[in-house]
């Protein structure tokens, strides 16, 4: 049973996301995504990114052109829904689930029920061709695990989707969707059913802000931009004349 009560729990993610999250995302910045062997490059979108961002193509104007989305976009967010994954287990908040295509498992602190849960990261993360092959695949685990003697008495609400932040009013149709059939869990009733804390969600919003707040981010836009460019300036993929 865990017994850390709600600012041991808070303090112990934070943390997580301080360390895993945060740190290990200005880290790859600034090493990995200012390399350019790290990059897959469409010459004619940088040219005119490039021309957007510094009206000319200049070895700067590449570099931001490369380094901005993955920075700002794919890096941050990759980073985010693996490692909150971990999260869960690592700190023992839940278990590393065993059937295929479900994240972790936990008793649910509301109703008292095993769940199966997948994570999610926000009330938008999920596009219309996603919606039938998740509902397929919670209906085909659930008929397996009803062949299971131990979970025989397993019923769908006990399969559902975790979304980590956002309202339900801001939940989209396709999430509305599977509602109908499994439930979409989100935000604040959702880290209830976590953690047991009614109002856990609203203090790790209001602690991590304190956290970003005195996060030394080492510069990493500036810095990785400059050692970016000063590889895109020495390659022979890129010609500034």
């Amino acid at each position: 049973m865990d017994n850390r009560n709600k600012d041991e729990l808070l303090t112990e993610i934070v943390e997580y996301f301080r360390v895993y999250i945060f740190e290990n995302h200005i880290s790859a910045s600034i090493n990995a995504n200012s390399k350019l062997k790290n990059y897959k490059i469409n010459p004619i979108v940088v040219k005119y990114i490039s021309k957007v961002l510094e009206n000319d193509y200049t070895p700067i104007g590449v570099a931001k052109a490369l380094y901005y989305p993955r920075v700002l976009g794919t890096s941050i967010n990759t980073s985010f829904g693996t490692r909150i994954q971990d999260m869960f287990v690592d700190l023992k908040i839940a278990d590393g689930s065993l059937i295929k295509g479900m994240d972790i498992e936990f008793i649910d602190k509301v109703d008292n029920r095993k769940k199966w849960c997948q994570l999610k990261s926000g009330p938008n993360t999920i596009n219309s061709e996603d919606v039938k092959p998740l509902i397929k695949k919670f209906t085909d685990t659930i008929n397996l695990a009803r062949t299971n003697k131990a979970l025989k008495n397993i019923n769908n609400t006990d399969f559902m989707v975790g979304v980590l932040y956002g309202e339900n009013d801001e939940l989209s149709m396709h999430y509305k969707v599977i509602d109908k059939s499994h439930p979409v869990i989100v935000g604040k009733e959702f880290w209830e059913r976590v953690t047991g804390f009614p109002d856990f969600y609203n203090g790790l919003v209001d602690a991590l802000q304190k956290v970003i707040s005195n996060l030394d981010n080492q510069d990493l836009i500036n810095v990785g931009v400059e050692k970016l460019a000063i590889e895109i300036k020495a390659s022979t993929l890129f010609d500034f004349k």
